[in-house]
């Protein structure tokens, strides 16, 4: 461990590539930050690689069923002792030369055609995967995006509060001066503006911090130089939710993933059933196998020749592991229906939550606006009344609070809905 840790030191400045001093950032919009998050995010080359492996057992399957040929070159030596077989009787002599081309091909083997078809359905549900994975980073990316949307949006929103606080400030100092209020006014009125100043190093913070977060999934190497793009204002359409329904149906990779893997499973159990079966393959053989290494021998007759075999395999007793491979593919047969009937009813689960969350938050925001409307006027009102003696300090610091919190509230909402979007989108894909 003392070892592996200056290492690591050592090699953390390559992976903190930052941008030079004075660059100007890089401002990213949301299709942006999607496309460069299914470029580098580890979860979709993970399920990507997932998907290329299974297409080359697919290929590997596929090639299982066609007839394969090898070409063998080999030279046996046996010590002689006057005999043509030499010291080994088995053999064919002294010197042996075998060199020729093999040809091998199952004729009938149905566990290998069912393998075929299992490697298919397997791909297919590889890829679905890697489609969900790519749909999930729409929600992760659209949560991330706003995240730092609208933590940038309450950063301005906490500089405001300062400055209201710092003219309330202005204002006490000004009436303490002129003897129309308590020095109490003063220092509530200094604490206040403590308060928004920590609030806005606080929001700062939250802004860096989601900065940070969201640079992993956007960048291969680690750097924070960039804004996004605040289109919070810019209000997608919620469809209706019948359209909605029908597009999860149509476009659900988690849907396609689980169907598959069904009919991997199936003919799984296709493959054990036939395990029991009998398989019949034949081989073919050209070549030399003499003597000499010759075409020919020294009488002149032909060393170059082929011959053929069928064979049939019988399986008879396995001790039953035969028919244990056949249960163990039901048992997953059987699980994976299960899990397919749990992937619908959690599909439609998530689908009209997601919804309800989406609809809601839009229907929120005419009242989100109409109070940030409501509080800026009520702080406006209380700190003339405070300035005409009508209203105290406590008044006016409700009424910044208040003012406060409206702003952060609605861009809250705005953020909310966009994430809602997001969501939705990533078991109905884009609308």
């Amino acid at each position: 461990m003392p070892r592996i840790l200056p290492l690591a030191l050592a090699l953390l400045p390559c992976a903190w590539a930052q941008a030079p001093p004075g660059a100007e950032p890089l401002r990213l919009t949301l299709p942006d930050a999607l496309a460069r998050a299914q470029k580098y995010s580890q979860q979709t080359f993970n399920a990507n690689i997932e998907a290329l492996l299974a297409r080359e057992d697919t290929v590997q399957a596929r090639a299982a069923l066609l007839p394969s040929v090898n070409g063998v070159s080999q030279y046996i030596y046996t010590q002689g002792n006057d005999t043509p077989s030499g010291i080994f009787v088995p053999n064919d002599g002294v010197h042996v030369y075998y060199d020729y081309v093999t040809t091998h091909a199952d004729l009938y083997a149905p566990a290998k055609r069912a393998d075929y078809r299992r490697a298919i359905a397997a791909e297919a549900a590889a890829r679905a995967r890697a489609d969900v994975a790519a749909r999930g980073l729409i929600g992760t990316v659209a949560q991330d995006y706003y995240g730092m949307a609208v933590a940038a949006r309450k950063l301005r929103n906490a500089d405001l509060a300062v400055r209201d606080a710092q003219e309330f400030l202005d204002i006490t100092q000004k009436l303490e001066r002129g003897g129309e209020a308590a020095h109490a006014d003063t220092v509530k009125a200094h604490l206040q503006l403590n308060d928004r100043m920590r609030d806005r190093q606080e929001a700062q913070l939250a802004l860096d911090k989601a900065r940070i977060g969201f640079a992993v999934l956007l960048f291969p190497d680690y750097q924070t130089n960039f804004t996004v793009a605040d289109d919070l204002d810019t209000l997608p359409a919620l469809p209706e939710y019948r359209e909605i329904q029908t597009l999860a149906g149509k476009n659900s990779p988690d849907i396609r993933a689980a169907q598959a893997t069904v009919t991997a499973q199936t003919f799984e159990l296709r493959s054990a059933k036939a395990d029991r079966l009998p398989t019949v393959s034949g081989d073919y053989f050209f070549g030399i196998e003499a003597n000499e290494f010759a075409l020919h021998n020294e009488r002149g007759q032909n060393n170059l020749g082929s011959s053929a075999q069928v064979q049939l395999n019988l399986p008879i007793w396995t001790w039953g592991a035969a028919r244990s491979r056949v249960k163990v593919a039901e048992y997953k047969l059987r699980q994976a229906k299960n899990d397919l009937s749990y992937t619908q009813r959690n599909l439609l689960s998530e689908l009209e939550s997601f919804y309800r969350e989406a609809s809601m938050a839009r229907d929120q925001l005419t009242l989100l606006q109409e109070s940030v409307g409501l509080a800026a006027d009520s702080l406006r009102l209380t700190m003339l009344r405070y300035q005409a003696g009508e209203a105290s300090v406590l008044d006016v610091v409700d009424a910044q609070t208040s003012a406060r919190d409206a702003r952060n509230a609605f861009d809250d909402g705005l953020a909310r809905y966009r994430i809602a979007i997001g969501n939705l989108q990533t078991l109905t894909g884009a609308f």
